[in-house]
C-alpha cells in the first residue's frame, strides 16, 4: 500500500516527474491530463513551466525545441483522445455513476465554458485545472466539427505550451537560482490556477443538473 501511495505521489509530484521521468513522462503526464477523464488530477500548467525552468538549467537534459515539439504534440494528441471519447461516448456519459475520478459536474462545467465562449473555450480552457481535461471531451459530446475543434485544439495547445514553458525557460535563463524556491514556485501556481476553477466547480453545482441540454455546436 505504501508503495502505491508513493507512485500515486509521484504522479502529482511536477518535480519528480521531471528529474526522474524525463522528457517521455512528460509527454504521458500532459498527455493523460489533456484527454483521458482520470488525468485531470494530474500537473498541467506547473509541469510546463517547471520543465521550462529545468530545460535552462540543464536538469532536463533537452533542447528547448525538442521540450516545447513534445509538449505540444502531447497536448493536441491528448485533446484529440478526449474528443473520440465524448464523441464515442455522447451523452451516455452523462448517465455514468460518479466515481472519485470522474464527476458529471465537470461535464457541465466544460458546458458553461462552452456556452461563454465557444470554441475559444478549447484554447482559454488549457489554462484551468479540470477545464483543461473536461473541454475536448464535452466539444466531442456536443458534436463540434473536427475541422473547428482542430483548430482550436492547435492554436490553444501552441498558446499554453509556449506561453508557460518559455516563460519557465527565460526566468531559469535568467535566475538559475530560482531552481532553490521550487515549493514556493509550485504553491503560487497552483493557488493562481485553481482558484478561477473552484469558483466555476461551485456555480457549476448550484445552476447545472444533469437534466441541462446540451449545444450542438
Amino acid at each position: 500500500m505504501k508503495e502505491i501511495w508513493e507512485h500515486l505521489t509521484n504522479l502529482i509530484d511536477a518535480e519528480a516527474i521531471i528529474s526522474k521521468g524525463g522528457i517521455y513522462l512528460i509527454f504521458f503526464i500532459v498527455f493523460a491530463e489533456t484527454g483521458l477523464f482520470f488525468g485531470f488530477f494530474l500537473p498541467g500548467d506547473y509541469l510546463l513551466f517547471l520543465a521550462g525552468i529545468f530545460c535552462a538549467t540543464g536538469m532536463l537534459e533537452v533542447s528547448v525545441y525538442q521540450l516545447l515539439g513534445t509538449l505540444f504534440m502531447a497536448g493536441v494528441l491528448g485533446n484529440y483522445v478526449g474528443y473520440w471519447f465524448g464523441f464515442s461516448t455522447g451523452r451516455m456519459l452523462l448517465n455514468r455513476e460518479d466515481t472519485m475520478f470522474f464527476k458529471k459536474r465537470y461535464i457541465f462545467m466544460a458546458e458553461d465554458f462552452f456556452k461563454k465562449y465557444g470554441g475559444m473555450a478549447l484554447v482559454f480552457g488549457r489554462f484551468f485545472p479540470i477545464i483543461r481535461t473536461f473541454a475536448p471531451i464535452f466539444a466531442g459530446v456536443a458534436k463540434v466539427k473536427f475541422k473547428t475543434f482542430t483548430f482550436y485544439n492547435l492554436v490553444g495547445s501552441l498558446l499554453w505550451v509556449l506561453l508557460l514553458t518559455l516563460s519557465g525557460f527565460f526566468l531559469g535563463r535568467k535566475f538559475p537560482g530560482i531552481i532553490h524556491y521550487m515549493p514556493f514556485i509550485i504553491v503560487g501556481l497552483i493557488v493562481i490556477t485553481a482558484t478561477p476553477v473552484i469558483i466555476a466547480y461551485f456555480r457549476s453545482t448550484k445552476n447545472n443538473s444533469p437534466q441541462n441540454n446540451l449545444p450542438t455546436e
